[in-house]
This record gives C-alpha cells, structure tokens and sequence, in this order.
C-alpha cells in the first residue's frame, strides 16, 4: 500500500486549481491512468484490489471507460495467476451505434452474476453510477464499488443510497487534500 501511495501521490496529483467533469472547481486534479497504465503501479493496483475482493464469490469486474479499463485489464492478469475466476467487462459512455450495438463489452454477463464496479476516483459516483445501472440492467448483482482514490465528496454517499457498498484503496484525506 505503501509504493503505490507514493505512485499516486507523485504521479496522479496535480496541485492547481481545476474544473471537474462535475462542474465543481478543485485544487487539485487526479489521474489515476498515470499509475494504472504503469507497470509497477498496475500490478500494485490489481494485487490490492484480488485482496479486496477474494471473498466475495464476484463472477465479474468491471467499470465505464476510460478510468476502469486499464484497472480492468490488470486485476484480470493478477486475478489469473491467482486462481481467481472472473470475467471482465468495459461498459461505454453510449451503446454503439453500429455493429454489436453493444453498451457493456466483453464476455456477455448473466443475470444472477455478482460483479464489482472499479474506477479510478469517485467524486460525485456519476462514473461508477452509470456502470451500476448498465449492470444491473442486465440482472448481475454490485457486490460493491472500489475505487483507487475517494475525493469524499459526496459518491460514496450516493452509491450507498442505491445500495452498493463503496470501497476505496485510498481517500484525499489520506493525502492531505
């Protein structure tokens, strides 16, 4: 937990006044793809979170892209080498429009499936919200919601209210924000 808090914190964090996709103004900006598409950060991520979630009978992981697939990817290797059988899954912004017209990519999940939702922040929870709904419009179960950082700034709360349990690596408090 230790190497990949240093990862995050020298790499993900920018200290300067930005707008989020909320709308809200912050003073400071996390991107999570700059350690979740680094070798050694993406095996960290992938190794805590098959800690996080080997008890929980999940079938699948998955989340909305762009903050979820290289997350996906990785605990999908580590998730193997550990004896871990799961499926993954990407679910789009929008359904294609064209070919399989599909919302959600991957091995077609089963109503009945119990699968966890992962992103890389949560701030208002719209991102993982939206992979939620897409899921259980399918029928799976939300285990839960992890994510690598928690801006505590409403999300969590939010996804609760529909009940999914939020579980996240770290909180900006954890790095002084």
């Amino acid at each position: 937990m230790k190497e990949l808090k240093e990862l995050l914190d020298s790499r993900a964090f920018e200290r300067r006044q930005v707008v989020l996709s909320s709308g809200k103004t912050s003073n400071y900006y996390f991107d999570g793809r700059k350690v979740s598409l680094n070798p050694k950060g993406a095996y960290l991520i992938a190794n805590i979170i098959c800690d996080m979630i080997r008890n929980d009978n999940v079938n699948a992981i998955g989340g909305l892209t762009m903050g979820a697939d290289p997350i996906v990817g990785a605990v999908g290797v580590a998730a193997f080498e550990q004896g871990m059988n799961m499926s993954l899954f990407i679910v789009r912004k929008e359904a294609k429009k064209h070919g399989t017209m599909r919302l959600i990519e991957g091995p077609a999940l089963q109503a009945g499936q119990r699968v966890v939702v992962v992103d890389d922040v949560i701030t208002t929870g719209g991102s993982i919200i939206k992979a939620v709904q897409a899921v259980r419009e399918v029928g799976c179960e939300v285990v839960k919601a992890i994510a690598l950082v928690d801006r505590q700034e409403g999300g969590a709360e939010a996804l609760l209210e529909m009940g999914v349990k939020v579980e996240a690596i770290f909180t900006a408090a954890d790095f002084g924000l």
